[in-house]
């Protein structure tokens, strides 16, 4: 039989409500089976759901399987964080200074810090440019925008990440879903991440965009950390800013900080919808 679970909704990315990107959490998802989480993430209709468990590893403060409405990721940044946040809202006490996830790619580390804002160290990545014989099928998707170079990044998610010209170019992308769907196939990556800079007066250091092929339908993705993580592996430190979400008139906000060589992407979240769901 059904029972009530704790749920709550999340904006990601964004200190302001309907800004950023919305995350499902199920709170508490302990005997659920694969279809059943599935289920309820294809219900919920959002990009990510996701699930807490038990953890195996006695270092996590917990475990949480990511699902879209059509798979199981092993990893992804905005349900890393929009989990952490329900879990803290909802009273959760970490047995150390950082919060540890357990999830398919290890243990990853959360900080807290100021203005309701968490962080996560992103994981380790492997990076290989992308073939340049693909280089003309790069330009057609992007409709004809110039861009010289790109590299697959794989971090549970693969992103093919494309510096361009400037944010202006950016936001100026209309992606030809054909040869995007088929690039993506040809070079093995789930989506596209396309990033440039702004000008010194700007909202952000760089702007970001994240389109994917679904059904053979294009998908932008409104904020995302997993992206993000991939792009600031190919930057050679030093911290920045993005913002992301402006072609789907959101105002997600990320910050990228370097420590020790390593990555940490971070952002603002707050619960818009607390409650339970019958599963």
């Amino acid at each position: 039989m059904p029972q009530p679970r704790p749920f709550k909704q999340v904006d990601v990315f964004s200190s302001v409500p309907f800004l950023g990107n919305p995350l499902a959490v199920v709170l508490d998802a302990n005997g659920l089976d694969d279809a059943q989480m599935q289920a309820i993430a294809r219900w919920t209709g959002l990009s990510e759901t996701t699930f807490v468990l038990a953890p195996r590893d006695p270092a996590a403060d917990y475990r949480v399987r990511i699902f879209s409405p059509e798979t199981e990721f092993p990893f992804a940044g905005h349900p890393t964080l929009g989990t952490a946040h329900a879990l803290l809202d909802a009273g959760m006490q970490p047995k150390g200074a950082r919060i540890v996830q357990e999830c398919g790619v290890g243990l990853v580390q959360i900080e807290r810090r100021a203005g309701g804002v968490l962080a996560f160290q992103a994981p380790p990545c492997t990076a290989r440019p992308l073939d340049p014989a693909l280089l003309p099928q790069l330009q057609a998707a992007l409709g004809g925008t110039p861009a010289a170079a790109g590299n697959v990044v794989e971090m549970g998610i693969r992103w093919l990440c494309v510096p361009l010209a400037s944010a202006a170019a950016c936001l100026a992308v209309h992606a030809d879903i054909a040869a995007l769907t088929a690039l993506l196939a040809a070079c093995r990556a789930d989506g596209l991440a396309l990033y440039g800079p702004h000008g010194a007066d700007g909202p952000a250091d760089y702007e970001v965009r994240a389109l994917l092929s679904e059904h053979g339908a294009l998908v932008e993705d409104p904020v995302t950390g997993s992206a993000n993580a991939c792009i600031a592996q190919l930057q050679a430190g030093g911290d920045y800013t993005v913002r992301q979400g402006t072609c789907l008139q959101r105002d997600g906000r990320v910050s990228v900080n370097f420590r020790d060589g390593q990555a940490w992407i971070g952002g603002a979240c707050l619960t818009v919808i607390a409650g339970t769901i019958l599963a």
